[in-house]
């Protein structure tokens, strides 16, 4: 079992940056790949960014060069930065790690952009 915290949701101006991370546990070793998906009321949940255990990357076409999924090896955290946020950005994002075929997830965090 794999479990996963997020954090770093929240409110922010368009334009604005926030920084969301994830915490997993459990066990953690073999994890394929982790990833952020979001989903926005009325829609299906989506990949956003996903980082494989070798550390290659890859990203939405609506986020890429304005999202960034990094590894901190030391704190054993995803983090996902996210710039110049658009009002359609809102949605709640979920972690993902992706572990022999099986995928778990977080409880999802609030993004919301707004003025």
């Amino acid at each position: 079992q794999v479990q996963l915290v997020e954090s770093g949701g929240g409110l922010v101006q368009p334009g604005g940056s926030l920084r969301l991370s994830c915490a997993p546990s459990g066990s953690i070793f073999s994890i394929n790949a982790m990833a952020w998906y979001r989903q926005s009321p009325g829609k299906q949940r989506e990949l956003v960014a996903r980082i494989t255990s070798g550390g290659s990357s890859n990203y939405a076409d609506s986020v890429k060069g304005r999202f960034t999924i990094s590894r901190d090896i030391a704190k054993n955290t995803i983090n996902l930065q996210m710039n110049s946020l658009k009002p359609e950005d809102t949605a709640v994002y979920y972690c993902n790690a992706f572990k022999y075929g099986i995928n778990y997830w977080g409880q999802g965090t609030q993004v919301t952009v707004s003025s």
